[in-house]
């Protein structure tokens, strides 16, 4: 358990850092914004691109691990709103709760993490979580939220939607990888290391980035987000492991990537999220907050339980 824990340090440290720097003023709010901003347009979305145009295709599609991670996600996703409404919220709200139960930070702190600390091979799996909860999810809390109480869903609730499916870089940049593994297509070598060399900013950058972002998160609404973040570091993961390796059979190491992708803390997107809608904002950021804390303790053990497990 401690080599485990001492490989995933550096990876919290950084976020550490990142609070640090931000919290006496170093690197204010503006510097975290862009930092943000060139991670998600170019880091990130060379990492992505390099990854993607390197898969086998044939390997990366498997219909069993999709419905697993599918079947146990929406099932901590109906708890999520089962106890939301047991508690009385309205239907934006119920559908943002559900949403931190699920959504994890598989783009700025899975894939550079689990890459490094689980192998290339863990590159398929984590990219197929990222896509069904960029396609499914997001677009699950998108028609909810938009087409409460407004009527019958129309082109005006789903014209944005596209709109920012089509506009995401990630999404972009995976499935322009994707195309290019089905032409199979070489990769120059100035080009390979044009994305090694942009793409190795995406890790420092984007856990940087994450802690400089928890500063401006303050801790109210406790109550809520403590559930919340259990949901999310302990429920999700279970289910989805229920799922993968007792219900739909995937492969063991697949099946061990997928639950340390869904026992990521909540993402930072769902903020902008609830920020865009106006729905629960201090309770998903305080739930952003007290799942990447606890996450410091929970995600080693996770990964220590994948890495002994597996051969």
């Amino acid at each position: 358990m401690l080599p485990i824990f001492l490989k995933t340090l550096p990876f919290f440290a950084i976020i550490a850092l990142g609070w640090f720097a931000a919290r006496i003023r170093f690197f204010p709010p503006v510097a975290t914004e862009w930092l943000t901003k060139f991670v998600f347009y170019f880091a990130l979305s060379a990492m992505l691109f390099r990854f993607s145009a390197a898969l086998d295709l044939t390997s990366l599609w498997d219909p069993a691990f999709v419905m697993a991670y599918l079947g146990g996600s929406l099932t901590v996703w109906l708890i999520g709103m089962a106890v939301a409404r047991a508690r009385g919220l309205s239907l934006p709200e119920m559908a943002m709760e559900a949403h931190c139960c699920v959504i994890g930070n598989t783009g700025f702190l899975g894939v550079p993490m689990l890459v490094v600390l689980l192998g290339p091979q863990a590159v398929g799996p984590v990219l197929m979580v990222l896509i069904v909860d960029l396609l499914v999810f997001s677009t699950l809390i998108t028609l909810i939220i938009s087409g409460s109480g407004r009527g019958p869903i129309g082109w005006r609730t789903v014209a944005p939607l596209l709109k920012g499916l089509v506009g995401n870089p990630m999404i972009i940049s995976m499935a322009a990888g994707l195309v290019w593994a089905w032409l199979r297509l070489p990769l120059p070598d100035p080009l390979v290391e044009f994305l090694d060399l942009l793409g190795a900013a995406a890790t420092p950058g984007a856990l940087f980035a994450i802690g400089a972002s928890l500063v401006a998160r303050s801790a109210s609404r406790i109550g809520p987000a403590i559930w919340l973040s259990f949901a999310k570091l302990t429920l999700h993961p279970l289910a989805v492991g229920i799922a993968a390796f007792g219900i739909f059979g995937v492969q063991p190491f697949a099946a061990g990537v997928m639950v340390a992708a869904a026992a990521l803390p909540v993402a930072g997107n769902v903020y902008i999220l609830a920020q865009h809608f106006n729905v629960a904002m201090q309770r998903v950021s305080t739930t952003i907050l007290i799942s990447t804390a606890a996450s410091i303790v929970t995600i080693p053990f996770v990964i220590h339980w994948i890495t002994g497990g597996l051969p």
